[in-house]
């Protein structure tokens, strides 16, 4: 019963304390971030009625700098009249706004938030499932997402919805396929598909990005920096991935106004609508916590303060892993401002370009930088062998399916008047 107890008190905290409310902080960013990007305010009318308390009128609201405006939109949206259309499917109406956001909160379990923490002699770890396949875990979990939007599409009767849900669908498949691809060469060099092993490996000796500490016989220097052009281009290509699978801009084909009225969720409004919108967000975060965890050494605030941090108590609490919990939110608080960042600045591609970017080109390079890794990891010794053969290779390939791609570029026809 303590066993079922403390894991219930972890998902909880961790689950809906940690990941869920960076839903609603991630809706203020955005709002606050696009605001400052097109010279505008942003929201920072909504507050507290101070005119409840007995203040005059013209000191009416605490406007908190806008920061309860997640909570009026969480407000406004349960309070909208929950209507579903007549000429829907209705039990797949109703099943695909969950089958979009659960996903993205069951995968947070595999996540390890820091190092372990101590309170009356029993330790526990700041991870929901610490178990050995975590990365294969979320992909596996994460792609059920498609079917929710797929059916949402598909259920709505309707037809840009399930445009909407179609193109999801092939976006969804290109995309994993690259994003699994990418993260191979990443497994190669550690070793284990333990995610907390994986942190705690980068916290002794280096971030996979930025390998500048804890240098042994198991990972000499010249090793980290000869694998690190295959560590970076795994980061390039899953962080793209990442954008496509959480259809956030410039990827948001499944839902563009301007093709698709509003995508697979056209018909749904209220809270199922609210559902699909948290899904998205949900995804955003855990997407930037996986990328955190496997290239940015998760909780680790490195240069071989980790273990000093963890050894942190006072009496009997060791309240290191909370340091390391704060340091792990900041950092994907700062890789979501990345995301918005990316979504306001970038125009959308077109569909084409989409398709051609996941099956011509990331598929081939992700695949030619698993070869790579492997041989670094297999001969680190081959070191100018590595870098000259390796380098030649990808640019060949690099070539060649620019050139595929150009060849396969329809030309567009002159319509004569």
């Amino acid at each position: 019963m303590l066993d079922i107890l403390i894991l219930l008190i972890k998902i909880i905290a961790l689950t809906f304390c940690v990941v869920l409310p960076l839903v609603p902080v991630s809706v203020f960013f955005e709002r606050r971030f696009c605001a400052v990007i097109q010279d505008r305010v942003g929201p920072n009318r909504v507050g507290l009625p101070l005119t409840l308390f007995g203040f005059r009128k013209d000191c009416s609201v605490l406007g908190l700098g806008g920061v309860i405006q997640p909570i009026a939109d969480g407000i406004k949206l349960f309070l909208k009249e929950d209507f579903t259309p007549q000429h829907v499917r209705k039990v797949f109406y109703w099943l695909a706004p969950a089958l979009t956001v659960a996903p993205a909160l069951i995968t947070a379990c595999v996540i390890p938030f820091g190092t372990p923490i101590t309170l009356f002699g029993h330790t526990e770890k700041l991870v929901i499932a610490d178990i050995d396949i975590g990365p294969l875990f979320i992909f596996a979990v994460a792609s059920i997402t498609v079917y929710g939007i797929t059916i949402a599409g598909w259920a709505s009767n309707s037809k840009f919805p399930f445009i909407g849900g179609v193109r999801s669908t092939a976006q969804m498949i290109s995309y994993e396929i690259a994003l699994g691809l990418s993260i191979i060469p990443v497994l190669l060099y550690f070793g284990d598909l333990n995610l907390s092993h994986i942190v705690q490996q980068q916290a002794e000796h280096g971030w996979l990005l930025l390998p500048l500490w804890g240098h042994d016989a198991s990972h000499p220097l010249t090793e980290k920096l000869l694998f690190w052009f295959p560590a970076a281009i795994a980061f390039l290509i899953f962080t793209v991935s990442i954008f496509a699978e959480t259809n956030r801009m410039p990827f948001d084909f499944p839902e563009c106004e301007t093709e698709l009225v509003g995508g697979y969720h056209t018909e749904y409004s209220s809270m199922k609508f609210a559902m699909f919108f948290m899904g998205e967000y949900a995804a955003m975060v855990i997407g930037s916590a996986l990328i955190v965890t496997v290239f940015l050494g998760g909780w680790s605030l490195g240069f071989g303060t980790d273990a000093w941090i963890s050894k942190l108590s006072v009496g009997g609490f060791g309240f290191g892993g909370l340091i390391h919990l704060g340091i792990f939110v900041a950092k994907v608080v700062a890789f979501i401002l990345f995301f918005i960042l990316v979504r306001w600045t970038v125009p959308r591609f077109r569909y084409d370009q989409l398709m051609k970017l996941g099956w011509v080109i990331f598929f081939e390079a992700a695949l030619v930088n698993v070869f790579l890794a492997a041989l670094i990891v297999a001969a680190p010794h081959l070191k100018v062998a590595i870098i000259g053969g390796g380098a030649v290779l990808l640019l060949i390939v690099t070539a060649a399916i620019i050139w595929v791609a150009v060849l396969s570029e329809e030309k567009p026809e002159l319509l004569r008047a």
